[in-house]
């Protein structure tokens, strides 16, 4: 089953530690690992169901091609990493 972990930035205040979650999909893995942590979901996906401009999500330290298309396969093996992404100019 995938491993879904989120970063130590966006678990100060809600705690949520790796998660082993059953999920064919990213979308499906992102849903059962926000069970553990409801309030992380509103911080991660916007109103549509879409990854946030301020957070990037990586399957096996690769970052995803889409924040709209999250029915990426997976297979259980892997690790999803959802991270704060950092925004400036």
């Amino acid at each position: 089953m995938p491993i879904v972990e989120f970063a130590p930035a966006l678990t100060r205040h809600v705690a949520c530690p790796p998660q082993t979650v059953q999920g064919a999909t990213l979308r499906s893995a992102l849903s059962a690992a926000f069970l553990a942590a409801p309030a992380l979901k509103n911080y991660v996906l916007d109103e549509q169901g879409c990854v946030r401009k301020h957070v990037a999500v990586f399957v096996n330290a690769r970052m995803i091609a889409s924040r709209t298309q999250l029915d990426v396969p997976l297979q259980p093996q892997d690790k999803v990493m959802v991270i704060q992404a950092l925004t400036g100019g």
